[in-house]
């Protein structure tokens, strides 16, 4: 079972008219509201610092987009926790208003594919200085919109001494309550970076929750560190959850899997794949800023159709596609 990649890839590539995103646009949060897909997707230009903003682009049939400014809809605060990058946006929508966990850094991580791996910039700053800013870490933040032209920063919605991202919201509460995914990173719980939940009776009151360790990574294969990847989609089997895996050590690659959650209590696996369904094959897959990288950030579900957004080597956005019933078919088999 694999997703069927989209003719037209990469449907988005780095705009050279326009300096914020001259160099890179990937991992894009879309969703589909009114008949209209939303995108927002992460941009950089050839700057030494390497901010990362939001541009916006939209579409009728999911495949075909169009930027609708040359000018960013979101970025970086002037002198926030996340004024240094904002990147890989994950949209859900409560009542009129889209929320979107996005992650950031207090400044920008500079041109990190020619430091070693997983290393960033980190600032000139003293040993009382907050670990979030001494490691320049990566963190998450909640912003909202009903335009998506005009946001509202809400906050921090992970610990201030971790390294915590890939944080996606479900899209509907459950037994009354939010629910969240995300991936602590430096945790002595599990071996690798794995799914963790929470529960909350408020979107920005999750430190206070107590974690579950949904998932963790198979040791010795495609995925032994994972993370989630898209916002969690209702079935009538339960909740679709795509998320990536990546094997220890160096450049891997970035795949991607599925599992599926019971619909009332989500601490349930169900089922989960045990090949990838989508890796990095095609030429803007492997050659980028992260070579051999398919980073999944947005789905959506038209007529039937799972439609799955993702990032390409870190520098172009494609699409692949499956009927839903097909993948949940296939997962009840494995």
């Amino acid at each position: 079972m694999k997703l069927l990649r989209y003719g037209g890839n990469p449907i988005l590539s780095p705009n050279p008219a326009n300096e914020w995103e001259n160099l890179v646009v990937c991992n894009p949060g879309v969703i589909l509201d009114d008949g209209v897909f939303y995108m927002l997707y992460r941009a950089a230009g050839d700057d030494e610092k390497h901010v990362i903003r939001f541009g916006l682009a939209t579409s009728t049939d999911g495949f075909h987009f169009q930027r609708v400014s040359d000018r960013p809809v979101f970025g970086p605060s002037a002198d926030g926790p996340d004024s240094g990058c904002v990147e890989d946006a994950r949209i859900v929508k409560f009542g009129d208003t889209f929320y979107v966990t996005y992650a950031y850094r207090p400044m920008a991580p500079g041109r990190y594919w020619t430091f070693p791996h997983d290393m960033v910039l980190k600032p000139d700053v003293d040993e009382f200085a907050p670990i979030a800013l001494r490691e320049n870490l990566g963190n998450t933040g909640l912003a909202c919109t009903r335009d998506f032209r005009n946001f509202r920063r809400l906050g921090r919605i992970t610990s201030a001494v971790q390294d915590d991202r890939d944080v996606i919201l479900f899209p509907q509460k459950i037994g009354g309550r939010f629910a969240m995914l995300h991936r602590p990173k430096q945790t002595s719980a599990t071996r690798f970076p794995s799914i963790w939940l929470k529960f909350s009776d408020d979107l920005l009151n999750w430190e206070s929750a107590e974690d579950h360790l949904l998932i963790e990574g198979r040791p010795g294969t495609k995925e032994e560190k994972i993370g989630g990847s898209t916002p969690p989609i209702l079935t009538d089997r339960g909740w679709l959850v795509l998320y990536h895996g990546v094997a220890d050590g160096g450049l891997a690659d970035y795949t991607v899997w599925a599992m599926l959650l019971d619909r009332d209590n989500p601490l349930k696996v169900l089922a989960r794949t045990r090949e990838p369904i989508l890796e990095p094959e095609l030429p803007f897959e492997r050659e980028g800023f992260y070579p051999g990288c398919v980073f999944p950030t947005g789905n959506v579900v038209k007529d039937g159709i799972l439609y799955v957004y993702y990032g390409g080597a870190d520098r172009y956005v494609g699409v692949a596609t499956c009927p839903v019933s097909e993948l949940l078919d296939f997962m009840d088999n494995q």
